[in-house]
């Protein structure tokens, strides 16, 4: 057993947790990262970048079947499982293998095994302790399970649908939440029978009413199957098939169910609440700069309530190490966060929904524009339809944006700097977007909410 006393210890190494490392030794602190897995985390390795990878191949496997439309014969189109597979990991061999450079380059320790947190600030790795002035939870989330349902044969979770190298004739998915739209979206571009049950009422139904509508929308024109507002009783499974028993009785049969409900926080086993850590519904309880209620203890990414996307735990990470080095930071609301969802066709949005900008202010407060990408060059010569809206404060400044369209997600960013920068859209009529870019349908937004629209009747 050896004893080390390092400046801060990251327990933790996926997006929240090198983010912290990295900037903690860019300001001169010694850094341990204490990472069970590998580095990169489930963003790289089981999430983001691997299931933007499928949705790549979802995508070119679109564009080859419409190729005609564009005047290119490209033959049968065929999937290839295992090639496609084969380019994920690919993707993310390469995004591992300059991480652990990038690490490495800093001079940042990297410890494997698994953390477990004492008092004092000492983390315990096995037969070694590190004592540390700052520690940094990060140890972000794993997939979460419905009760009574267990992964099996033909059980997936989102881990194992991206290490398969098959693609499922009929799929049932289980949650219409951000990973649940993505695979039924990607599998069914990929020539899967989709159908998904979720018990709310709409498809991704945190984002705004319009968006949802326009997304079931197109799920429905691609043949996507929803059964929505209504709950699973069980889930059984055999060596052929697998089966889905709601409670109104229906029974959905498949070859694959995948069980997309969301992800927990992992926080079990850490010596979290032993050590003074409060949690809350497995969450680790933290202020608005992220301490948690032990002193030098800080939390960060999934294991904070709220969005669990990999930018914000980027910006967590950053902001923590920032803190620890006595810089003010200030904390960006999970409202001001970009979302995309990576859809055929997109959902991306930042800032306020309509519904929650006229809880927030009164409806008489409120005024909403929308631009359909039909007037849009681009989109129509990408073959996409959607919207661009803009919510604004009447006489105020703009306080959310919801876009659906194909390739949407490169927008969000023009939207985040918008709101974040609280502008109002009569700032941002004078700038001018280059055309044809789906950019426009942005300024076409913004020149109509400044009232002075200029392709809009």
């Amino acid at each position: 057993m050896s004893a080390h006393t390092v400046d801060v210890v990251v327990i933790g190494g996926g997006s929240a947790g090198y983010a912290a490392a990295i900037r903690a030794r860019e300001l001169g602190s010694s850094v341990v990262i204490v990472e069970a897995d590998k580095l990169g985390g489930t963003c790289l390795h089981r999430g983001c970048v691997p299931t933007k990878a499928l949705l790549h191949t979802a995508e070119v496997a679109d564009v080859a079947h419409a190729a005609s439309t564009a005047g290119v014969s490209v033959g049968e189109v065929v999937v290839d499982g295992s090639a496609a597979r084969a380019f994920r990991d690919k993707i993310v061999a390469g995004k591992h293998k300059g991480l652990q450079g990038l690490i490495a380059g800093h001079g940042i320790t990297v410890v494997a095994g698994y953390g477990v947190l004492g008092p004092d600030r000492v983390v315990t790795v096995g037969d070694d302790t590190y004592a540390a002035s700052h520690v940094v939870i990060a140890t972000g989330s794993h997939t979460r399970l419905l009760p009574g349902i267990e992964p099996g044969p033909r059980v997936w979770t989102s881990e194992t649908a991206l290490s398969s190298d098959v693609v499922p004739a009929r799929a049932i998915v289980l949650g219409g939440g951000v990973i649940g739209v993505e695979f039924a979206s990607a599998w069914r571009s990929l020539g899967a029978e989709v159908t998904i049950v979720e018990a709310l009422d709409h498809l991704v139904a945190a984002e705004d009413a319009s968006s949802v509508a326009q997304l079931e929308r197109a799920f429905r024109r691609r043949g996507i199957q929803t059964r929505l507002g209504v709950r699973v009783a069980t889930v059984a499974e055999t060596a052929d098939a697998a089966s889905v028993t709601l409670e109104d009785g229906t029974v959905l049969e498949g070859d694959v169910v995948l069980v997309a409900v969301g992800r927990a926080p992992h926080t079990a086993d850490l010596g979290l609440e032993q050590a003074g850590v409060a949690l809350e519904r497995g969450f680790v309880v933290v202020d608005d700069q992220l301490r948690t209620t032990v002193p030098g203890v800080w939390a960060a990414g999934d294991v904070v309530a709220g969005l669990q996307l990999a930018h914000r735990g980027f910006q967590h990470g950053l902001a923590v190490a920032e803190r620890i080095h006595g810089r003010t930071v200030p904390q960006i609301p999970d409202a001001s966060i970009p979302r995309v969802i990576y859809t055929h066709p997109e959902v991306a949005s930042v800032g306020l929904t309509e519904e929650r900008a006229k809880e927030t202010w009164g409806a008489e407060a409120i005024a909403t524009v929308e631009y359909n990408l039909a007037g849009n060059a681009k989109s129509t010569i990408l073959g996409t339809s959607g919207v661009a809206k803009v919510v604004r404060r009447v006489n105020g400044p703009v306080v959310g944006v919801h876009l659906v369209g194909d390739r949407v997600g490169e927008l969000i960013t023009e939207a985040q700097l918008v709101v974040g920068w609280e502008a109002h859209p009569e700032d941002i009529a004078p700038f001018v977007h280059a055309h044809p870019t789906q950019g426009e349908a942005l300024g076409e937004a913004f020149l109509a909410l400044a009232g002075s629209p200029l392709h809009v009747a």
